[in-house]
């Protein structure tokens, strides 16, 4: 099998073939998966611990939903992919919590609970006390447990070797981002733009808050654990397919995000990383590009109509969302996205008038 047939025969082929094995296998079983981690965490002795677990699975279950897309290219090794992904995800989605809602503005603890998440993604890393630097200490083995779950299913992806640098690469920025975002707020604008000045050489096309939310997507790697899912990856591809992900379709992402987020962010005075462009103007312009630049890296792609599927996928979901009704401005920007495709008019008709009543 040569690259340009990686994952022939395999992906769906449509829009409605996706989103049938989504609702025939995905969703079931990622549910399932959610369901036994919650059980765990039900059982976590610090109450504060046990609340963010909790929390973070019952408000972003739909993190680890999309994320299971992904194993959707490759149901024969959905056995191994969709507990990989929920446990990752669920990693991140819990970390998350504990800094966002933390006892604790210490980078240096940060950064070590964020070190579970490279551990959980590099072989025969062992595992050790995220939680060493702050108060809370008793998890029940809960975050040792998620990142074992993840070190068992890299095992058995077959052509992990070829990828597992590039996973860490993205696992690394992904815990530098969280580190910075959640330090005090004096300081935190700052120490963003110092970390972006180390790699502005690398993303000359890029300004820094693209850069920083690029950062924060967890798509790439998703991606690349599905192409190392096929026996015949080799090292050129993996290389093609994480600089086809990032920063373009993980920078698409997360900007889309904040897009839909930035009322709710302004009412709660959280970063977002659309408020940083100078007027609304060129915050349509550079989503425009981005947007541009996502469906391009898609199309160069091996087996492109997947990959364009979930930019699409993505557009639709975040503009179909209810929080875009009440901003104007977002209406605007919109419109300007959904230009170009039909793809994303009709995830977007899904989406509205199927999938979201049915989660």
């Amino acid at each position: 099998m040569s690259n340009n047939e990686l994952l022939k025969g395999q992906a769906p082929k449509g829009a409605w073939s996706l989103m049938k094995r989504v609702y025939k296998y995905i969703l079931p079983e990622v549910r399932a998966e959610l369901a036994r981690w919650r059980k765990v965490a039900e059982a976590i002795p610090d109450e504060e611990l046990r609340k963010q677990a909790l929390d973070s699975m019952n408000t972003k279950q739909f993190h680890c939903e999309g994320g299971g897309v992904y194993a959707a290219a490759n149901l024969e090794q959905r056995q191994i992919l969709i507990p990989l992904i929920v446990a990752l995800q669920t990693i991140s989605d819990y970390l998350d919590n504990l800094c966002d809602r933390s006892t604790s503005l210490d980078p240096a603890d940060f950064r070590l609970l964020h070190q579970s998440m490279i551990d959980a993604v590099t072989r025969g890393a062992p595992v050790q006390n995220y939680y060493a630097l702050r108060v809370e200490q008793q998890d029940g083995g809960y975050l040792n447990a998620l990142v074992l779950q993840c070190q068992s299913s890299i095992r058995h992806l077959p052509a992990y070797e070829h990828v597992e640098q590039h996973v860490i690469e993205l696992v690394s920025l992904y815990g530098d981002l969280q580190v910075y975002k959640h330090i005090d707020p004096a300081k935190r604008e700052q120490e963003l733009h110092t970390w972006w000045q180390r790699s502005a050489d690398r993303y000359p096309k890029l300004k820094w808050n693209e850069f920083a939310a690029a950062t924060g997507s967890t798509l790439g790697m998703f991606m690349l654990f599905l192409a190392a899912s096929d026996p015949q990856l080799d090292a050129r591809m993996a290389t093609t397919i994480k600089t086809s992900y990032f920063p373009a379709i993980c920078g698409l992402h997360i900007l889309l995000d904040y897009l839909i987020d930035q009322a709710e962010d302004r009412a709660g005075g959280d970063l977002n990383f659309c408020s940083y462009y100078d007027d609304q103007q060129m915050l349509n312009e550079r989503m425009v590009g981005i947007v541009q630049a996502a469906r391009k890296s898609a199309d160069q792609l091996p087996f492109s109509h997947f990959h364009r599927m979930i930019v699409e996928g993505l557009v639709a979901l975040y503009l179909s969302d209810p929080k875009v009704k009440g901003q104007r401005e977002v209406r605007v920007t919109a419109r300007y996205l959904m230009k170009g495709s039909p793809w994303t008019r009709v995830f977007f008709w899904l989406n509205s008038h199927w999938i979201r009543k049915a989660l």
